[in-house]
């Protein structure tokens, strides 16, 4: 496997363009096709416009809509923006009240938090210990001035999904609009609005294997007065979403959810099976644990925490693997998944877990091989941690003449061990154990071989602000090259 092209097991983020939704994209740019402005009288125009009508329905078909209540968006983040801002805006002289779920996309709790800032209150809901929200807690948490409810149809991080007609149904007995993001749900499920009862729900064409930089809103044909525009220049999508429609990207994203509302019925349980094989491949290494395994998950993601291996060195010890961490919009943040936090994982456990999303081109043969290399990535970080039992492998035999010294803790997120074998005064040969990040494993063993050799009175050899320096480490991980100090001035002291 090439370090250039991994294998790709991250579907949950994004999806490849399928090469029929390229080449209806193909069909829409250039000179010689229907290049044209869909809003224009011309013939040029009108062409555009078709491919528009013709998306329009195959969007609507994947979700059991009527054409007319597809408003094309950017992606299911403008999706969810408006359909949550335009509700609040909407309902206004009723009242200011939403209530969301703790374990939503940021796309639907960076624009609640917004609007508390505006003035509106929001209750945030967490779910049980599985993932999944208990309709009595939303029937609990609805009051007399409720304007909107947001649960989306399945978790992007565990793939968790909720009984959307069951909460949607409380929120119409009560007069409640309700907006739902599928985004991790169309293409993966079968989705029907009428079943759903759902008002608005969000969704994207990258997610089902088409192009990014379009997706849509649904919004049933009762429910247009129950939600307001939030920007402004121009009559279009039922005067929702102004600007000029992208019609090569409405194209891809229509042949894109005809692709996978006809494969539908095959692929949803090959998906279901490739993850049951995953689980099973990964299980047998004990300290292992399925998150939102006693809770209904859509085909496809399966989300593992790891006992006793660092999050961030096991990433590292997966270059092969494209896989993620978290949700992908995320991956810049250095905090544990507050998804996975907010289903009672402790820190170290969420920063301990991977997300294996699969798809349309994923094989048996790939899966196999994921769980080859997982599994080879978290026994060697194992084997390597203090928490083994045993020395590490290769320690010399015989340990009179070995000191040991060791500072912080698995919980603490950096924990290091350090063997000394010594005569006299002098360091013979040192080795290290280490639950900690890449940049502290490579400076502990960086410092054994500095340590090979030293005196008693020479240890230890320089300072954290040195080691950092020679090793290229973030200064924002200077704290962890502390506890390698101290683990050094701890075998130091034990060396009598």
């Amino acid at each position: 496997m090439s370090p250039a092209a991994p294998l790709y097991l991250d579907y949950a983020a994004t999806t490849p363009a399928d090469p029929a939704v390229v080449a209806a994209m193909l069909g829409c740019l250039g000179p010689a096709a229907s290049f044209g402005n869909p809003s224009s009288a011309h013939l040029v125009g009108a062409a555009a416009a078709a491919h528009v009508a013709t998306a329009r329905a195959q969007v609507a078909a994947l979700i059991g809509a009527g054409p007319q209540e597809i408003v094309f968006t950017s992606g299911a983040t403008e999706s969810n923006n408006l359909a949550i801002t335009g509700a609040v805006r909407a309902a206004a002289d009723r009242g200011t009240h939403i209530v969301t779920v703790r374990t939503e996309h940021k796309a639907v709790l960076d624009v609640c938090r917004h609007l508390e800032r505006t003035g509106c209150s929001v209750t945030y809901l967490t779910p049980e210990r599985s993932g999944w929200l208990r309709p009595e807690q939303l029937a609990a948490a609805l009051r007399p001035d409720t304007v909107l409810v947001s649960v989306m149809c399945a978790n992007n991080e565990t793939g968790v999904v909720h009984d959307i007609a069951v909460l949607a149904a409380l929120c119409r007995a009560r007069g409640i609009a309700f907006h739902s993001d599928a985004s991790q749900a169309a293409g993966r499920m079968p989705l029907d609005v009428e079943c759903l009862g759902v008002d608005f729900l969000s969704f994207t064409a990258h997610k089902l294997y088409g192009p990014k930089g379009i997706g849509a809103l649904y919004v049933r044909d009762g429910s247009r007065a129950r939600i307001q525009p939030v920007s402004f220049g121009g009559p279009q999508e039922r005067g929702l979403r102004p600007g000029t429609l992208p019609v090569h990207q409405i194209a891809g994203f229509g042949v894109a959810c005809e692709l996978v509302r006809q494969g539908l019925p095959t692929e949803a349980p090959r998906l279901k099976e490739l993850s049951e094989r995953l689980w099973a491949g990964l299980e047998p290494l004990g300290g292992v644990h399925l998150n939102g395994a006693a809770a209904p998950r859509v085909p496809g993601i399966t989300n593992v925490s790891f006992e006793g291996v660092e999050g961030e060195s096991l990433v590292a010890a997966l270059p092969g693997l494209a896989v993620s961490t978290g949700a992908a919009c995320n991956s810049e943040a250095r905090d544990p998944s507050y998804v996975l936090r907010s289903l009672g994982r402790d820190a170290r456990l969420a920063e301990s877990s991977l997300r294996f999303s699969l798809g349309r081109f994923t094989t048996p043969a790939e899966v196999d091989v994921a769980v080859d290399a997982v599994s080879a990535a978290v026994r060697g970080l194992r084997e390597r941690s203090p928490a083994r039992a045993e020395p590490p492998e290769g320690l010399w035999e015989g340990g009179s003449a070995v000191v040991r010294g060791e500072a912080g803790s698995q919980p603490e997120g950096t924990w290091v061990r350090f063997h000394l074998l010594v005569e006299g005064d002098r360091v013979k040969d040192a080795r290290f154990q280490a639950f900690a990040c890449p940049h502290t494993l490579d400076t502990a063993d960086w410092l054994c071989t500095r340590l090979r050799g030293r005196m008693r009175t020479e240890l230890p050899p320089g300072a954290p602000a040195d080691w950092a320096k020679a090793r290229g480490v973030p200064v924002e991980k200077l704290g962890r090259l502390l506890v390698v100090e101290d683990a050094v001035r701890a075998a130091l002291a034990n060396w009598t």
